[in-house]
């Protein structure tokens, strides 16, 4: 298991000089603007995240959830590729599917109108919206549905299995165009589920 200590100590690591910077940044706004940040590129690191939501570096996971939170807050999609940017550097990523997993959903009123408010593994908070909109993918032939939903500018969050039979729960059956599909609507918005089968 990787602790933070770690990072710090590698001397000629750019992923240990990075998490310094991250820390610094932190102070200044839980999310820092990373869109507005046009460091150089440094090179990739050697940090993964995984399918299932973990952070790895060099093969390890990594445990500490406040060193991941704080990656998190500085993660970045540009066109296809993942970075990790500061106000001076920015390194690749790798992530296997999305950086984040949705595990927790609720109901709530948000402007007048119900929504659906999601929680994900990293401290997000977000409400499906036209914003913030849920897909879901569903797989050629199968139609085996695999669900996400954007928490900030191109990143996103895929909903764990429970969170996806919860919304199952919620949904409703509406026609869209010639198929009927199940949804559930938040603020507003009715978001498709599944076709309903024929």
């Amino acid at each position: 298991m990787v602790g933070e200590g770690s990072f710090v100590s590698e001397k000629n690591d750019r992923t240990g000089d990075l998490l310094e910077q991250v820390a610094e940044a932190s102070k200044k706004n839980a999310l820092p603007p990373v869109h507005k940040w046009n460091p150089p590129f440094c090179g990739d690191s050697d940090m993964v995240i995984k399918r299932d939501g973990s952070w790895h570096y060099m093969n390890s996971p990594i445990g500490r959830e406040r060193m991941v939170r704080l990656f998190s807050t500085v993660l970045r999609k540009d066109d296809d590729d993942y970075f990790l940017v500061t106000p001076v550097e920015k390194v690749g990523i790798t992530v296997e599917d999305v950086p984040f997993i949705a595990i927790s959903v609720e109901r709530v009123e948000e402007d007048g109108k119900s929504a659906l408010r999601f929680m994900t593994n990293v401290g997000d908070s977000v409400i499906a919206s036209t914003d913030n909109p849920l897909r879901v993918e569903l797989a050629p032939g199968t139609e085996e549905p695999a669900p996400y939903i954007l928490v900030r500018k191109g990143l996103e969050a895929r909903l764990h299995r429970n969170v996806f039979y919860q919304l199952v729960d919620m949904a409703e059956i509406r026609s869209m165009g010639e198929r009927e599909w199940y949804g559930v609507e938040s603020g507003g918005v009715f978001f498709q589920i599944a076709p309903v089968s024929r």
